[in-house]
């Protein structure tokens, strides 16, 4: 498969698959009724014992207050838009959520017995790319889950950073943005996905020294992006601790062909460069100070490999 017909899958959301029938309202029972035939849009009534949710959703937090009120508006007006569901596997008839979570359970708070789907044979590859779309571009997921969403696509099934940016339609450097966050530390990620520090506050303190120590510091003073940006730079300039060492008295000093090709790649990156080599082998170093310079230097690999 190619990557544009990838990115032409990947980028299919709801909206494609349930064509005309976004915006209908649909009538819902209260009472427990029989399965009514499917419409013309092939959207089916299915027992709400029927459905389960899909383990894989990208979505793990609900928040009680919005469920609640979702449940006030589905008792009132119904289910305007049908959830989407793939056949359950295993026996009997069953069904699992590819989109429409949230629906689901808000209608059986509204104590329905059924609820309007539309049912697709869907492998499970497209059930995870089609719920982290719709979710992302609905704004529906949190930072952590969003970042923890993307790597699932490109750890899973191979989606390029390019792909995954056309699908949701967001930056490229965005989405290598999220992915990165997803290296700090635990505590740091408990507070982004609770809502206590933001994603500027993350990629400010993400080349820092002790980004869990600095998370404390702004979720305890209530800094702002900008202070927590000035704190980062307040830990940078620090002197560390710990020395870098020396090389090794067995290691010769650098040539001038190693101190030119330095001077070469520095000048095309615009960093610092270090090359270290011996008779196993060798390292480069390249040093950056902000995650845009990181994502600077991803951005050349990944196209020298086109």
């Amino acid at each position: 498969m190619t990557g544009t017909d990838k990115n032409r899958r990947l980028g299919r959301g709801l909206s494609a698959l349930l064509g005309e029938t976004e915006g209908e309202s649909f009538e819902t029972t209260t009472t427990a009724a029989s399965p009514a035939p499917a419409s013309r849009d092939g959207v089916r009534m299915l027992a709400i014992e029927l459905i389960r949710p899909n383990p894989d959703q990208p979505r793990k937090a609900m928040a009680e207050a919005e469920l609640e009120a979702l449940a006030a508006s589905i008792a009132e007006k119904g289910i305007v838009q049908p959830i989407l569901v793939r056949p359950a596997k295993g026996p009997g008839e069953a069904y699992e959520i590819v989109a429409g979570e949230r629906r689901w359970r808000a209608a059986q708070r509204a104590r329905l017995h059924e609820v309007p789907a539309l049912v697709r044979e869907l492998s499970d590859q497209e059930t995870l790319e089609i719920g982290i779309v719709e979710n992302v571009q609905r704004a529906d997921l949190n930072p952590v889950e969003e970042a923890q969403a993307y790597r699932q696509l490109i750890d899973r099934y191979g989606h390029t950073q390019e792909d995954i940016a056309r699908a949701v339609s967001k930056s490229r450097s965005h989405v290598a943005n999220m992915v990165r966050l997803l290296s700090l530390p635990a505590i740091v990620l408990t507070f982004l996905s609770e809502g206590k520090i933001s994603t500027g506050h993350a990629r400010a303190i993400a080349t820092a020294p002790d980004p869990a120590g600095l998370a404390q510091v702004i979720v305890d003073k209530g800094l702002s992006v900008r202070g927590a940006e000035g704190l980062a730079r307040q830990a940078l300039d620090r002197p560390s601790p710990v020395r870098r060492q020396p090389p090794a008295a067995s290691s010769p000093d650098k040539d001038a062909d190693t101190r030119s090709l330095e001077a070469d790649i520095s000048a095309r990156l615009g960093l610092d460069v270090d090359i270290r080599h011996g008779s196993d082998g060798g390292e480069v170093r390249v040093r950056y100070t902000t995650l845009e310079q990181l994502d600077d230097v991803c951005r050349r690999l990944s196209s020298a490999e086109h």
